[in-house]
């Protein structure tokens, strides 16, 4: 069996294992990190052979851990990056370039059909009808999109939204308030099946499929990490954040919203987190927590969008593509059976 994990920020990890009777066997470890002394190299080895085939991460990274010598050194890498290796091995988790990735970036949708086509897309790849695909939003108007679990009336100020023009809907991922106005935000889902995730937490696999966009924003100059659990940063402020939903369908949903240029005043009267986030932490505007990417690169959204595409397919590959008519009515029937009531807007009031 063979394991990769490409630690985010970091080095990949690599591991070639057999199982014989329910055991961990014939364990290699490899890879393109850096370890002192070379000795621990096989020291990491001899305390994974003999494990269960059924042992968790913790129990993984505990019995690398013990192994090594006092003075060890990793770096690129930790024991818990060789404990998920060793679980997506077991698990016979893919890799990015295991698929044939398919590019979207097409025409703006109302922010309830977006909804719809996130469940739809995620849907068609985990049936093997639509290969694993990115896809970047277009926005043409104004929305607060809100987490599966968030309340409307404890995020939501109804009045001032509807004063702007915003649409609130409810998205099928967890997480907090987007806010979206037109050509102010760079949105973009990622539909793939469960196996590129297989072995990893959820913490993990936040990271890891991100870390291609952090790739993208260091080029253009940002000094662009992750931040536990699902925030885009930078030494100047927060760009944006992820949520995800792993579909019972066999596909995993991972979308992004970063900040290109923001109206954070508008954001404050119309989310009401917003204001407690403010108040929380003394700060009077949100433009002194959040550093859109035009201010911190001075490019054109486009430009953004552009390089974020170039590094995606320069890493993976993949191949241009647009939603088909099927997978739209598809949609345009989910916002009636369910997006657009008041029933899935309200399920937390």
């Amino acid at each position: 069996m063979h394991g990769e994990f490409k630690v985010p920020g970091g080095k990949l990890v690599v591991v070639d294992l057999d199982v014989v009777d329910g055991l961990i066997a014939n364990f290699h470890l490899s890879g393109d990190f850096f370890l002192e002394p070379d000795s621990a190299l096989g020291r990491i080895d001899h305390a994974v052979n003999g494990l269960s085939e059924d042992s968790d991460a913790a129990t993984i990274a505990t019995a690398v851990r013990r192994a090594l010598p006092e003075d060890a050194i990793l770096l690129g890498f930790a024991p818990e990056s060789v404990a998920v290796a060793v679980r997506r091995s077991l698990a016979r988790a893919t890799s990015w370039t295991d698929y044939d990735w398919q590019l979207i970036h097409g025409e703006a949708y109302p922010p309830v059909l977006q909804m719809a086509l996130d469940q739809v897309l995620s849907e068609e790849v985990g049936s093997g009808r639509r290969q694993p695909t990115l896809r970047i939003w277009e926005w043409n108007e104004p929305g607060v999109v809100i987490g599966s679990f968030q309340s409307v009336k404890n995020e939501v100020d109804l009045e001032n939204a509807a004063k702007y023009g915003f649409q609130v809907v409810r998205r099928v991922s967890g997480g907090g308030a987007m806010f979206m106005e037109a050509g102010s935000v760079i949105t973009y889902s990622i539909y793939a099946p469960i196996e590129l995730v297989q072995g990893m937490t959820f913490a993990d696999s936040y990271a890891f499929l991100d870390e291609w966009v952090i790739t993208a924003l260091k080029s253009l100059g940002i000094d662009a990490s992750y931040q536990p659990l699902n925030d885009i940063t930078s030494p100047t402020g927060k760009i944006g954040g992820a949520a995800q939903k792993r579909l019972g369908t066999g596909a995993v949903l991972h979308h992004v919203t970063m900040s290109y240029d923001m109206d954070g005043d508008r954001m404050v009267e119309v989310l009401r987190i917003g204001r407690e986030k403010m108040s929380d932490k003394g700060t009077k505007s949100a433009n002194k927590r959040v550093d859109p990417l035009r201010s911190q690169t001075g490019l054109s959204r486009a430009a953004i969008i552009t390089r974020m595409e170039e590094t995606f397919t320069g890493l993976y590959g993949a191949s241009a593509s647009d939603v088909t008519m099927d997978e739209l009515a598809r949609a345009q029937q989910l916002v009636v059976d369910k997006f657009g009531t008041e029933e899935w807007l309200q399920r937390v009031p």
